[in-house]
């Protein structure tokens, strides 16, 4: 195994939960979305695309946790619209994409990877690329985003997350794609 299976294991084993309390506590405080100068999870960063070199950059992205559905209504209407609807169809993580490109209007979401939860947030590191500068510009892997077809992918539902929560991603033995969409998979089903 590599030194980055290695980091990922000890990650996941629990290993410095104290540690990762004491962090959470300092992120509270912290702005919702905050440039970071190294990744807090390297593996995970690593496997996202990030690479130690000019034109990218680490964004961490806090979301509130709940409020995905309408409050219970009260009231008399017809049982047809007494029903509680999901308001959101995008993953916790989509949202972070999305709040993170919206600060940094002029960098291109590369990818992103789930950091840390409590009861009320969620953490994402959110790995952006600057497509204009001469570096990424240059580079052999990453100089696909400076191409004009890969603008503002995030809000197309280019990314992982996003192909995940539009359901483009399943994987698995008897696994069954829902495409063009999850409204017409549904509507096929029935």
């Amino acid at each position: 195994m590599g030194m980055y299976s290695y980091l990922g294991e000890s990650w996941e084993s629990g290993f410095g939960s104290e540690l990762n309390r004491q962090r959470m506590i300092v992120w509270r405080a912290e702005p919702a979305t905050i440039r970071i100068p190294k990744p807090t999870r390297l593996d995970r960063a690593r496997a996202a695309g990030y690479r130690a070199k000019p034109g990218i950059i680490v964004v961490r992205q806090r979301l509130t946790r709940g409020g995905r559905q309408r409050p219970d209504i009260k009231g008399a209407r017809r049982s047809k619209h007494a029903r509680q609807r999901k308001i959101l169809s995008m993953s916790y993580q989509h949202v972070a994409e999305r709040r993170a490109a919206t600060k940094f209007p002029n960098m291109e979401v590369l990818n992103s990877y789930f950091l840390a939860k409590d009861g009320t947030h969620y953490w994402f590191e959110v790995v952006m690329v600057d497509k204009e500068h001469p570096v990424i510009v240059s580079d052999r892997q990453l100089s696909w985003v400076s191409d004009g077809r890969h603008n503002r992918r995030v809000f197309r539902g280019l990314t992982s997350a996003a192909k995940r929560s539009r359901g483009l991603m399943h994987k698995g033995k008897g696994a069954e794609k829902m495409r063009p969409s999850q409204r017409a998979h549904d509507r096929k089903a029935k």
